[in-house]
């Protein structure tokens, strides 16, 4: 398939992944909101021990300068220092995080690739977790790579981030939820664009959720539903959630 058409169909099935009108409506909080303390807390775990294939192929290129685009709280990112780190994200609570870990950071509040203009070219631009939030990937990425001296590292998951969801919607809504997109269409995407990509399939670090009481409270947020229902949560839903699937895919650029 063509760019274009490869293009069109990634947007086409995220966009399948919105929550009906009627459903949004009765939200008692934004379902699509990330709390900072949770990502600061995974933060600290990779920062103390950094490791898995994003850090590793982020790390072999050797980079004196870094930009993490979708940075979150430094998760990705905060292991390469002394690396020059640019740090791109359009939550400032998250930014604000990151820079209490690293200070010597630049900052960049915005939604790539709107703010690209303000970030300056790193030898190794990361991007992880990003992606399944982004309906126009081609300018995404091409942006990403045009800021890359050496190398592009993104990492994702293999299937949407709130697959774990899809039995709860069905109970609590009797709403089926989409099985795409997934990394092999980012892949593909990749590859049309002429990356020469390399890719690498791993578990994630971690559990999703350390406590089945802090599943429920996120699982109540994603679903617009009263946290009052957590309990109801607690009984339906699996538990301990599998570790997701997740790929890292990189791609050399050429020097310039």
């Amino acid at each position: 398939m063509r760019t274009e058409e490869l293009a069109a169909r990634w947007r086409e099935q995220l966009e399948a992944w919105a929550i009906p009108p009627e459903i949004l409506a009765q939200a008692p909080a934004d379902p699509w909101t990330h709390r900072v303390e949770r990502f600061a807390t995974r933060t600290a775990r990779m920062v103390a021990e950094p490791k898995g294939p994003t850090y590793e192929r982020s790390r072999e290129a050797s980079p004196t300068s870094v930009l993490d685009v979708g940075a979150g709280t430094g998760a990705a990112s905060l292991g390469l220092l002394p690396a020059k780190l640019i740090a791109v994200d359009e939550n400032p609570g998250m930014l604000a995080e990151l820079s209490r870990r690293a200070p010597e950071a630049t900052t960049i509040l915005g939604r790539w690739p709107d703010v690209a203009k303000e970030a300056d070219g790193a030898d190794v631009v990361i991007c992880s977790h990003v992606v399944f939030n982004v309906p126009d990937l081609v300018p995404f990425l091409t942006e990403l790579t045009a800021h890359a001296r050496r190398r592009v590292v993104l990492e994702l998951p293999r299937r949407h981030p709130t697959s774990w969801l899809t039995p709860l919607w069905s109970h609590f809504h009797g709403l089926a939820r989409p099985t795409g997109p997934t990394s092999d269409d980012v892949a593909a995407l990749c590859l049309s664009l002429g990356y020469d990509i390399r890719q690498e399939t791993h578990l994630a670090p971690d559990a999703p959720y350390e406590t089945v009481e802090e599943m429920a409270d996120a699982a109540c947020r994603r679903l617009c539903l009263d946290p009052a229902r957590a309990p109801e949560v607690i009984e339906v839903a699996e538990w301990p959630l599998p570790r997701a699937t997740y790929v890292t895919l990189w791609w050399d650029v050429s020097p310039r």
